[in-house]
């Protein structure tokens, strides 16, 4: 194939290959989460999926897994030293059971994870 074939052939099915891409993405359905932004605060509700305290036992951070209707399963991280947060402690963390539903605050520190410790409005909290 030569350098000006391969170029026709490009302009002819190129042109069609960006349409096609362009007009499926209009008619693609938008996933329903709200995105987690790192840097920013975050305040949201769901149901734990999970607990994990083992990281507590080397200073790690305690991580509770959250499902939400908007922001899909997050991580919440709850660090070990509490005396260094400006947060509230979360109470007894090991009581939270699968199934709890839950309200959180905190910094989102990268995609689908969220630290309760930085600012005094933080928390995770056991919603009735």
């Amino acid at each position: 194939m030569t350098l000006r074939t391969s170029r026709m052939h490009f302009r002819r099915y190129g042109t069609a290959i960006v349409l096609a891409c362009t007009l499926s993405a209009c008619a693609t359905r938008p996933a329903h989460t709200t995105s987690l932004v790192p840097g920013e605060q975050a305040t949201f509700e769901g149901r734990i999926v999970g607990v994990d305290t083992n990281p507590w036992a080397y200073d790690g951070n305690a991580v509770v897994t959250v499902a939400t209707d908007n922001s899909g399963t997050v991580q919440v991280q709850l660090p070990a030293r509490w005396n260094l947060c400006k947060a509230e402690a979360p109470g007894d963390v090991q009581a939270l059971r699968s199934d709890d539903r839950v309200q959180v605050a905190g910094t989102v520190t990268e995609a689908g994870t969220v630290v309760v410790c930085e600012q005094p409005q933080h928390h995770l909290r056991k919603v009735d």
